[in-house]
């Protein structure tokens, strides 16, 4: 708000003095001010950004931070437990010894727990800047990417991503799919399902039955497309279509008729790299 004010006021005081000053000096600071204008526009809508990115780590923070807090809880009562069997007379070593190695097994899963959730926010951090610094502002109009809970989400909508009424890929969208492409390409360690979404309006075209078909058939499109023009290894891809049964807005408005038609690109570590982030305890953990 200070940078809008000082602009306002810089461009008021050009305004005052234009009278008193040579119409090239007074169009150099016309010009000026415009960009001063077009810069202020431009950092509002980075702090926008980091905004929304700064309220999906809150959300995977608040998860692991219960976890972490549900296991200091065992913890203490285990500790409890302990103090109790010395304090009791002649209860057996055995059990002492159970309680100790349960303890420290307890507190070598909260240390797990805090690498892990270190280790899931800096690797979705890193994905997700590279993807949207290497997204124009055009780009990023027809582009949502959020991060929940170690999995990114890349929606695309299908005005940028198909032909009009089809699932063929348009050729406007080929320069954002080779973005999205090098970013795959960069982390090999994940796995990446596409996933086609329509809105609720029946489907009426030859050799399509409705839209179940349309949305698998559109998410097929766009794993081909990923592995023929950009190189993406075909072993990490998976297509998936869930007609209109997955929506994001109510299908009552055309408005939110447009959000429900999107195609999803999910990156997610592989099998046993997400059941490390999602919190699987380490072997010597209690059962």
């Amino acid at each position: 708000m200070k940078i809008s004010v000082f602009y306002t006021l810089l461009f008021s005081g050009s305004v005052l003095f234009a009278g008193c000053v040579s119409n090239k000096k007074y169009n150099d600071l016309q010009t000026n001010f415009n960009q001063l204008q077009e810069r202020s526009r431009s950092l509002n809508q980075q702090y926008q950004q980091a905004q929304n990115e700064l309220s999906g780590s809150t959300v995977r923070v608040k998860s692991l931070e219960e976890q972490i807090a549900s296991a200091q809880a065992n913890v203490s009562s285990l500790q409890d437990a302990l103090n109790k069997c010395l304090n009791s007379s002649n209860q057996g070593n055995v059990n002492i010894s159970k309680l100790v190695d349960e303890i420290n097994a307890s507190n070598s899963y909260i240390k797990h727990l805090v690498n892990t959730k270190n280790k899931s926010d800096s690797l979705n951090l890193v994905l997700t800047n590279n993807l949207t610094r290497s997204l124009s502002r055009e780009e990023m109009r027809d582009v949502d990417v959020q991060v929940l809970k170690g999995v990114v989400y890349i929606s695309l909508s299908d005005n940028m991503l198909y032909k009009s009424g089809s699932y063929e890929i348009s050729d406007q969208a080929g320069e954002t799919l080779n973005k999205i492409a090098k970013i795959i390409k960069d982390y090999k360690d994940y796995e990446v399902l596409i996933e086609g979404n329509t809105d609720d309006v029946p489907i009426s075209q030859k050799n399509i039955r409705n839209n179940w078909d349309l949305s698998a058939l559109r998410a097929s499109s766009v794993v081909q497309s990923l592995q023929m023009n950009y190189g993406v290894d075909p072993k990490r891809l998976t297509a998936g279509g869930r007609g209109e049964y997955n929506p994001v807005a109510a299908n009552d408005s055309e408005a939110g008729r447009t959000k429900n038609r999107r195609t999803q690109i999910i990156i997610t570590p592989k099998l046993d790299q997400f059941m490390e982030l999602i919190g699987k305890a380490p072997e010597t953990a209690p059962q």
